[in-house]
């Protein structure tokens, strides 16, 4: 029997996936730079037909963004001069800046509820996925389906019986509502991703650990924590796009207090309709802390989860 071999790929196919690959990428990240250059257009540039790509920059959208505007007279403007750029980009509006706007709340609230329901949701996965990994449970399989199920049901089949529990038990328009509602949504997820991970690190580990004199928790803790941090650094990731990313809910449950910035963005209004400068500011802004994290966890993204390890 003929063993078969890897050819090395030729110097035109390279050329051919480089080319592919590059051209995906280019059509991936055109509206997220479209998104960005947006932000940096004055209002009559982000409507212009047709689109401007060459432009003149301004800060005007996230002027709009950062601040709430009201119209007064000119005697009142004259009486009145700019003190600082920003008031000096309104000013030539015929407008005064009335005071800050909502966004900041909305992103801090966006910031407590992400991470939090991360947070919640991977060290409650954590352990269950070690529990399903490691121990006979009764009726297992039909556990871990049963917490799959959750993940296939449409977040709009739920909406109104959560909306009236919530009600209820007084957590509509609360921080600690929407964590748990996320925790809950990125409970399945977590618990499978993680699973899959501690099945591949190898029991002998925990054994000799256990021989060593430590506690169940500790070989948890020392050994195997280390080992799936890789499957830990993944699976916040995505629990935490989620939840960054949600709307649903957080239009259905939020208004004021515990609003999120997804179902805040879109509201914010100009002087002559939509303001898509400081809509684009605002999605650029929201971005960033995602980009940040995973920037942040790319070394556990790179590694193996058996780094290391010695094959059985």
């Amino acid at each position: 029997m003929s063993k078969s071999s890897i050819s090395e790929p030729t110097r035109g196919f390279k050329w051919i996936a480089a080319i592919l690959v590059a051209f995906y990428s280019l059509v991936t990240i055109m509206p997220l730079l479209w998104i960005v250059a947006t932000g940096f257009k004055s209002s009559a540039d982000s409507i212009a037909y047709p689109p401007k790509i060459t432009f003149q920059p301004s800060l005007e959208g996230y002027v709009n963004l950062f601040t709430t505007q009201t119209r007064q007279t000119k005697e009142f403007m004259a009486a009145n001069p700019p003190k600082n750029w920003y008031e000096e980009i309104v000013h030539s509006k015929g407008m005064v800046i009335a005071g800050p706007s909502r966004f900041g709340e909305r992103f801090l609230n966006s910031t407590i509820i992400g991470f939090g329901s991360t947070f919640l949701s991977v060290l409650l996965g954590t352990m269950a996925a070690y529990a399903f990994s490691r121990f006979r449970v009764p009726l297992k399989d039909d556990l871990l389906f049963f917490i799959l199920s959750t993940r296939m049901m449409p977040p709009i089949a739920v909406a109104i019986p959560i909306f009236l529990m919530f009600r209820a038990v007084g957590l509509s328009d609360t921080h600690a509502g929407m964590i748990l509602l996320y925790t809950a949504v990125n409970l399945s997820l977590s618990v499978w991703l993680l699973k899959g991970f501690i099945d591949e690190i190898p029991r002998e580990y925990e054994e000799a650990a256990l021989i060593d004199g430590y506690t169940r928790f500790q070989a948890f803790y020392k050994v195997v924590l280390p080992q799936a941090a890789t499957g830990i650094a993944s699976t916040a990731i995505f629990c935490l796009i989620f939840a960054w990313n949600e709307y649903a809910f957080a239009v259905l449950l939020t208004s004021g207090t515990a609003q999120t910035a997804p179902p805040f963005i879109p509201t914010i209004i100009g002087v002559a309709g939509q303001d898509w400068p400081a809509m684009a500011a605002g999605a650029t802004i929201f971005l960033l802390p995602v980009m940040v994290f995973t920037i942040l966890l790319r070394r556990h993204l790179l590694r193996g989860i058996t780094f290391g390890a010695v094959r059985k």
